[in-house]
């Protein structure tokens, strides 16, 4: 709680540890804003909607959608917008304050889940929660970008003696530092969170995100809504996938802790089954096919149009190569959506297959169609 990494500093972005998407380029936020309003109509236009972000980091990605919210100000006229940031760092929340709201907040809201509220710079009321559970139940899009990833892991390795944890202890020869061990028995979590079909020889499991995944299948079955995953990972497939970043390099993950930044791989295999088949599932889908789909090729001819000088035209070109060439963040990145079932299938259906109107395809996972 006082030596974390996210508590001390939370170095996102240049000059930090590791850089996100958003950061790189606004067109990633508003592109997922674009998704957001979306499947909003898809669904119908509910008369409220709580958009929820999952350790937002500097705020860069909300504050790009709202951007897009009050550009479509029009389409959302009759809804009743409101955002909820659940993070737990204290300076982080500050970073996010200042970004969103230009530091007019208010600590300690009598809105006692909350503990922070203030109103965006496009007039949308924001609160902040230290836990998803105290986030108001209603309907919901949820978004967690880069999030899953920094949640602990417990990590399994496979002997002639079974399952072992890979834990940590401190190395007999020299005393200041840490190694990995492997447990002589089994732990309650060998026991616990390996599923019986696998069949790697290492694994990462990520309890903290089954539970969160769990919370939000349980929230959108009950009252309807989303939520947009993206994070680099895989579907079931890698194996030893734990490092560390500073300064934008690897950094041994043992060696000062709380300094750098700890991160994992998401297994989205492992999120599929944690849904427990509350919501259906879509992806994952790379990051470069997900960003094509939803446009982003007329966005950036747009924005180059519109760019009057050849240093903005190449930070346009450069930002878009980084999150859409596969070398770089186009293929280890994806997106993964939980959606209720209705909005896949029909819910009467099944008897009269010709008398409902097709359903809207999901924009980002297939194309999106521009009206």
């Amino acid at each position: 709680p006082s030596q974390g990494y996210y508590t001390r500093r939370g170095g996102v972005g240049e000059s930090g540890d590791f850089i996100t998407s958003p950061e790189i380029s606004q067109v990633f936020g508003e592109l997922i804003g674009i998704w957001y309003i979306s499947e909003w109509m898809a669904m119908g236009k509910p008369n409220t909607f709580q958009l929820v972000e999952l350790g937002p980091g500097r705020g860069t990605l909300t504050d790009d959608i709202l951007r897009v919210f009050k550009q479509l100000t029009s389409v959302l006229s009759k809804c009743d917008v409101s955002v909820h940031l659940v993070e737990v760092s204290p300076k982080l929340s500050e970073i996010q304050a200042v970004m969103l709201t230009g530091g007019k907040v208010q600590p300690n809201p009598e809105d006692k889940s909350a503990y922070m509220k203030g109103i965006s710079k496009t007039g949308i009321p924001i609160f902040w929660y230290r836990d998803l559970q105290d986030v108001p139940p209603g309907y919901s899009f949820y978004l967690a970008h880069e999030f899953f990833d920094a949640l602990p892991i417990h990590k399994f390795q496979r002997t002639e003696k079974g399952w072992r944890e890979v834990l940590v202890d401190i190395d007999p020869e020299v005393p200041d530092q840490l190694r990995f061990v492997l447990s002589p028995s089994r732990t309650p979590a060998t026991q616990n969170f390996i599923q019986p079909e696998e069949t790697r020889d290492h694994v990462e499991v990520c309890p903290e995100a089954g539970v969160i995944v769990q919370r939000l299948a349980s929230r959108i079955e009950k009252d309807g809504g989303a939520a947009l995953v993206a994070d680099y990972g895989h579907d079931g497939t890698k194996t030893d996938t734990f490092r560390g970043f500073r300064n934008h390099k690897l950094h041994d993950v043992l060696s000062a802790p709380g300094t750098a930044d700890l991160t994992a791989d998401v297994d989205f295999s492992y999120l599929r089954k944690m849904a427990q088949g509350r919501t259906a599932t879509l992806g994952p889908i790379k990051q470069r096919e997900f960003l094509k789909n939803m446009g982003i090729d007329l966005r950036l001819q747009v924005l180059l149009q519109n760019s009057g000088d050849t240093a903005t035209r190449e930070q346009l070109l450069h930002s878009y190569d980084m999150l859409m060439n596969p070398e770089k963040m186009g293929d280890c990145f994806n997106f993964f959506a939980l959606l209720p079932h209705h909005r896949l299938v029909h819910p009467d259906r099944k008897d009269k297959p010709e008398s409902k109107s097709p359903l809207p395809p999901v924009a980002g996972f297939s194309e999106l169609l521009l009206k």
